[in-house]
């Protein structure tokens, strides 16, 4: 977890943080969450994989540091009971006290609020390279080849276990078919060129093989 940390206090320190106690607790605190163990799907390999992305492609952004924090606080609070967007709400509010604590500006903390909750519907405008890094790094998954895909789409059913299968087809089908009319998964050029094919075909293939009633 060492490593976790340091990229977590260099993206903090980054953006502007002046209090050394309170990066360090805020990490602490965030990764507490990722590791929580009703996780399948939203824990520490997901961090990762959004870091990568972002990593890779941080040139394309305006705050790289903004969007990295983001990463790190998009799913900081994830509870498969709550509804709508209740979870992205949370994570920006935690997102919003542990950077305030560790020292950020308020107009840096404002951002990553925002960017966190671009997360809950992945609708990004045209001018926000930012936004669209996060929302791109955190749909990456669905353009995996289909074994893993299919994995993925396994550990999520783990994490909603609690809910009866009828409930679930019909919130899977309903958030399978919200991703499927977005004019574009991904908006990086790079990425929407690698990726946009791929991840339709998982999505579609997905849906088709839902159970219906």
């Amino acid at each position: 977890m060492d490593e976790l940390i340091d990229r977590w206090e260099a993206a903090a320190y980054a953006a502007g943080a002046t209090d050394a106690a309170g990066v360090a607790r805020a990490g602490s605190r965030l990764l507490a969450g990722w590791r929580e163990p009703h996780r399948h799907y939203h824990a520490l390999p997901h961090l990762r994989a959004v870091l990568a992305v972002v990593d890779g492609y941080a040139g394309s952004a305006r705050r790289p540091e903004l969007v990295r924090l983001a990463a790190w606080c998009h799913d900081a609070v994830y509870d498969p009971r709550a509804g709508g967007d209740a979870n992205e709400r949370a994570s920006a509010e935690l997102a919003g006290e542990l950077l305030a604590g560790a020292g950020l500006p308020a107009p840096a903390v404002a951002e990553v609020r925002r960017l966190v909750l671009l997360t809950a519907g992945h609708v990004v405008a045209a001018d926000d390279p930012d936004g669209a890094l996060l929302c791109d790094a955190d749909l990456a998954i669905l353009a995996a080849p289909p074994d893993r895909y299919d994995r993925y789409a396994a550990a999520v059913r783990r994490e909603y276990a609690h809910v009866p299968e009828p409930a679930f087809r019909a919130g899977r089908g309903r958030v399978l078919a919200h991703l499927l009319a977005l004019p574009a998964l991904y908006r990086l050029r790079a990425l929407h060129a690698r990726w946009e094919a791929p991840a339709r075909a998982n999505l579609t293939r997905e849906l088709a093989a839902l159970p219906h009633p």
